[in-house]
């Protein structure tokens, strides 16, 4: 074999792949694959946005200065010990790289997002995979799987794909159980969605253990995807080690100036809170009613669990063949499952008569 070889490992890594953006031949999709706002972005996030559309040939702030002192003053917590990245998707890379390598052991839950596997290996390091129960995270599983080698574990909290989570109490016990050096990261990409009382993001935690960093994402309720932009707060050894590695200019100036915007448009981000309130349990009690299992979802999406593969691949066509976008699941280890973005009211009750329409057509 003649040329450039990568580092042994990576090739083992089966690529991120997102949901489909279209159909073949239709401009009246319902794109319902990736957990996207239905309402999109505030208007004052796309004006911030636009603002910026003359100085492209400058260099964004790379402290991102700015949008650090608002989420400090959002969220009541110390802007140093904040830092921003391209998605929480670089900021779970750049812990990796950071904190693992060859030899070591990152944890991750069964169904846990993706990247999580992906980026421990993208370093050397091995996904060690705790099994989950009833497609929830099980602590006693967790902690089973934390052994020697062990530099991080992954919390997606709530969890994408299943829409679980885990309480105030449960997160704290799982917390308890790590050793000192194993740092725990709370991903919380889906918190503004949350409501319960028992539940945590993990601030309170990265505000006073030496190794929990909590990840957010503008990607979700702030309909900020296209933007990529993300940030983590944590103990203020851990985010200088980020600073360290990550990229200078890591966060576009658009990118920055958007979030904050958004960020600060709080009634846009209730009234984007309010609509997944009222369909999230619409589309889940209806889809409930056909027959079908679906699991219960904090987050802007429910999970829908067929007979088996050849089911779920079956009502998949038909939604497609109705220009509708779920999400197939099988890379999650979910083959007879299908994940369903909350979208807007015609989007639902679209998706529920096509749904209608395909167990119909199976009895």
């Amino acid at each position: 074999m003649t040329g450039p070889q990568p580092r042994p490992g990576i090739l083992d890594i089966a690529p991120y792949v997102g949901g489909k953006a279209g159909l073949a031949g239709r401009s009246d999709v319902a794109r319902l694959a990736s957990n996207e706002s239905p309402l999109g972005p505030s208007p004052r996030a796309v004006a911030a946005y636009q603002k910026l559309a003359h100085d492209l040939h400058r260099y964004p702030d790379g402290g991102a200065t700015k949008l650090r002192e608002s989420l400090a003053k959002h969220y009541g917590i110390e802007a140093e010990r904040i830092v921003c990245g391209a998605g929480s998707d670089e900021i779970i890379a750049l812990l990796c790289r950071a904190y693992a390598g060859p030899g070591d052991e990152i944890v991750h839950t069964e169904h846990g997002f993706l990247m999580y596997g992906i980026s421990a290996r993208a370093v050397g390091a091995t996904p060690v995979v705790a099994a989950e129960t009833d497609r929830r995270a099980d602590v006693d599983a967790i902690l089973q799987a934390v052994g020697e080698r062990s530099k991080l574990v992954f919390l997606a909290n709530p969890n994408n794909p299943t829409g679980s989570y885990l309480d105030r109490e449960e997160v704290a016990r799982l917390h308890a159980g790590l050793p000192e050096n194993v740092l725990l990261v709370m991903d919380a990409a889906y918190a503004e969605y949350v409501s319960r009382n028992d539940y945590t993001a993990g601030l309170e935690l990265a505000a006073e253990a030496p190794n929990v960093v909590m990840t957010r994402t503008f990607s979700k309720i702030y309909g900020l995807s296209a933007l990529r932009i993300g940030w983590a707060y944590g103990p203020a050894a851990v985010i200088d080690v980020l600073n360290r590695v990550r990229g200078p200019f890591n966060v576009s100036a658009p990118a920055l100036a958007a979030a904050q915007a958004a960020l600060e448009d709080v009634p846009f981000t209730d009234a984007a809170r309010t609509h997944n309130d009222i369909w999230l349990p619409w589309f889940g009690d209806a889809v409930s009613a056909l027959g079908l299992t679906v699991y219960p979802s904090v987050g802007n999406f429910v999970l829908i669990e067929f007979a088996d593969e050849a089911t779920a691949d079956a009502a998949n066509d038909h939604l497609n063949e109705a220009g509708i976008i779920p999400r197939k699941v099988g890379n999650y280890g979910l083959p007879a499952c299908l994940r369903v973005s909350i979208g807007l009211e015609e989007d639902m009750r679209r998706t529920l008569a096509a749904l209608e329409d395909f167990m119909a057509g199976r009895t």
